[in-house]
């Protein structure tokens, strides 16, 4: 890590985004109930590797929410990371728009293979999918890619590679800084999510250059006062 520009971006920087408050979840949507994640999960699992594999690039690597039988570190072939998806929710209002995490095509992306544990597939898996894909107008949004790891290349589920059915936000990355300094939701911050990402990375080793660079952009927006 020492051949890389320090993390900038600090829980300082975060306590000092203004809270707002929001929808959780576009209202529009229809949530999926215990029934459509099964359906999906069967649809998603069946015929696929056990114990069940997910390629963890965001928040997964830091708060996977299930119970994890393995992780090892596996590179994402043909994908890297992209501040892409618009938020009016969550993590941003109407008022204080955010962005979310998700894969774009091309280059590769570091992170993690987390094994779902063996016996836990049901209640984990509707875990998984309620927090990643939330309603019916999101379920498109799982794949299986390739990932190289220690073992070869295996297959993976992953969410938002490549993301259809949301608003997509085509911005520079200064753009993507000016923006998460200043996203607030119900769920928190922009900058948070941003640091808890950095952190989770730097803790694995895994340093991605356009994360750095947007976690230093990020920490000059907030001491602008731009946040």
């Amino acid at each position: 890590m020492t051949n890389h520009c320090p993390i900038i971006l600090s829980d300082d920087h975060v306590a000092r985004v203004t809270s707002a408050t929001g929808p959780l979840h576009d209202p529009r949507w229809r949530m999926l109930e215990d029934a459509d994640l099964d359906l999906l999960a069967a649809r998603l699992t069946q015929d696929r590797p056990r114990p069940i594999p997910v390629f963890a690039y965001g928040s997964l690597i830091w708060n996977p929410g299930f119970d994890v039988q393995s992780r090892r570190r596996a590179t994402a072939i043909g994908w890297h990371r992209s501040f892409s998806i618009s938020l009016d929710h969550f993590r941003g209002s109407p008022e204080r728009p955010g962005l979310m995490l998700a894969l774009a095509s091309g280059g590769s992306c570091e992170g993690l293979l987390v094994e779902i544990a063996e016996g836990t597939e049901t209640q984990s898996l509707r875990a998984i999918l309620r927090r990643e894909l939330v309603a019916h107008e999101l379920a498109a949004n799982a794949r299986w890619i390739e990932v190289e790891t220690e073992r070869g290349r295996e297959q993976a589920l992953t969410f938002y590679a490549d993301p259809v059915d949301v608003q997509i936000a085509e911005l520079t990355v200064r753009e993507q800084a000016h923006r998460l300094a200043r996203a607030a939701g119900a769920a928190g911050s922009g900058a948070e999510y941003l640091l808890r990402t950095v952190l989770g990375l730097a803790e694995l080793g895994i340093h991605d250059e356009y994360i750095w660079t947007l976690q230093q952009l990020v920490a000059e927006e907030i001491e602008a006062g731009n946040s």
